[in-house]
């Protein structure tokens, strides 16, 4: 299973709701691909920004139609708010109403469910192992360097995992043990081989039964154990 990488990172107060802050992250989203974008080896597309992803706590008549204005197809599940009454909310309504449509499709369905796989674990991961449900720190830019250093680590470990198949320094350790048993096996295979310095390639002959070659002008062949 994929897991997704940390984009961008900003700092919210706690007074604030996901549907008034989600337009501050996604500036800072947007400047970070920006960033990308600029690298002649990045893979972006060109149309890295005309979707977005998110859950039921993003979603309001303000968000949907200010994403619609910005020429961007939405996923962001919807809350069961109950019967709603669109009087004289002609665009919120049709707005509300495209992401309905485009939710419950099989693209919108495969993109929430990969945004719970490849965003929540990380999440989770931080939260939870990194112990980022409280930080004891004061000021707002001291926090933000705090999150952005969990982050990038957890970035770092993302990217040691794909190059090493470990993702931390600890599971790195064992690297080391992998490799000397490796070379000890290729020692001991090359050990078998027997060959005569003197005599030519050609008097050897290949024989998959057996673990050492067998000198085909030799009187008395012998085995690989000797008999």
């Amino acid at each position: 299973m994929k897991t997704g990488a940390i984009l961008a990172v900003t700092v919210q107060g706690a007074d604030q709701g996901d549907t008034t802050t989600i337009k501050e992250t996604m500036i800072e989203a947007a400047r970070q691909m920006e960033t990308l974008a600029a690298d002649p080896e990045s893979k972006l597309r060109d149309d890295c920004l005309s979707e977005i992803v998110a859950d039921k706590g993003y979603h309001s008549n303000d968000t949907l139609t200010g994403f619609r204005d910005l020429n961007m197809r939405s996923y962001i599940s919807e809350p069961d708010r109950g019967r709603r009454n669109w009087k004289g909310k002609p665009d919120a309504q049709k707005a509300v109403y495209a992401n309905r449509r485009r939710i419950r499709g099989e693209r919108g369905t495969r993109l929430l469910r990969q945004r719970g796989l490849m965003l929540e674990q990380p999440f989770a991961h931080t939260l939870e192992t990194g112990a980022m449900r409280r930080v004891h720190l004061r000021h707002r830019d001291n926090i933000l360097k705090r999150v952005l250093i969990q982050y990038a680590a957890l970035n770092l470990s993302l990217i040691l995992r794909n190059n090493f198949g470990n993702g931390t320094p600890r599971g790195l350790q064992g690297q080391h043990v992998t490799a000397l048993f490796t070379l000890l096996l290729l020692w001991s295979h090359y050990a078998t081989l027997s060959f005569d310095r003197h005599r030519s390639r050609n008097d050897f002959v290949a024989d998959p039964s057996r673990n050492t070659p067998v000198n085909s002008g030799s009187k008395y062949a012998t085995s690989a154990t000797g008999c």
